[in-house]
């Protein structure tokens, strides 16, 4: 395996957080967001779909200029970083299916080469498509761009399976979960973690989607009808305390790093 990097990464440290249940949670969160998110700006808030793709596109390409001038795993950087990624990513989908009307079946296959086209080069140029070595600059392009393109294929899977295949938000959501509940079984069975983790990653975004459409959608278009606005605060406020935790925590293992390492006086 390749693990060389550039030299001006030479003193980076892995830029992605530990794979915990922690991390799991606020990417579900983060994913739910981004449709529930995309959907109360557009609609609720009436900034229009061309307003909030405009405004998240600009907050998007801020936070990931932050991501990229660091060169260690900040939490509250991070995160925000792949909530915006989230909601942009609807709105690409969104704008495919409903401003240019692309069937959900072209997009959903244009979104999955696409990301297999990202897999492959990243490979090919890195020799690894662990997220344990996001430590230079170039790994970290690869890294945001497989990601902001699962967001992207995510929303448009679950829309398709969801939408236009007629299953529904409930049996969506209960077929992707149990897809991730397989995926992991998987891993735990001695299946390749990277290959393992990949798939649960982009099964997390048609799952956070089918979430988010059967807690905002009226009851009667088979959802339980709380509304954009309060599913939205309900998970960024989660996310914000898991975020908090977890920044607190990294802060408190380096400051003890930094004291094992200081001279004795």
């Amino acid at each position: 395996m390749n693990t060389q990097t550039t030299p001006c990464a030479s003193s980076w440290l892995n830029k992605v957080p530990e794979v915990t249940l922690s991390f799991w949670v606020i990417k579900i969160m983060s994913t739910t967001v981004g449709e529930t998110g995309a959907d109360f700006l557009a609609v609720n808030a009436g900034f229009g779909q061309g307003m909030t793709r405009t405004v998240m596109g600009a907050l998007l390409a801020a936070a990931l200029f932050m991501q990229l001038r660091t060169r260690r795993y900040i939490p509250w950087i991070y995160w925000l970083t792949v909530v915006l990624v989230s909601v942009v990513g609807t709105q690409i989908t969104d704008l495919l299916t409903d401003g240019l009307g692309v069937s959900l079946y072209v997009s959903t296959s244009a979104f999955a080469v696409a990301l297999a086209g990202i897999f492959a080069v990243w490979f090919w140029v890195e020799r690894s498509l662990s997220i344990h070595e996001i430590v230079s600059r170039r790994r970290e392009w690869f890294y945001w761009s497989a990601i902001l393109c699962t967001f992207a294929l995510g929303t448009a899977s679950g829309d398709l399976a969801t939408e236009a295949l007629g299953i529904g938000f409930t049996w969506g959501a209960v077929a992707f979960g149990t897809l991730i509940a397989i995926s992991y079984a998987a891993w735990r069975m001695g299946g390749n973690a990277v290959l393992t983790f990949w798939i649960g990653y982009i099964l997390t975004r048609p799952f956070g989607a089918a979430l988010g459409d059967m807690l905002t959608q009226a009851k009667t278009y088979g959802g339980l009808g709380m509304g954009a606005m309060w599913t939205s605060a309900l998970f960024l406020t989660v996310i914000v305390m898991l975020v908090a935790v977890a920044q607190f925590s990294v802060g408190n293992r380096r400051n003890i790093q930094a004291s094992e390492i200081s001279p004795i006086q």
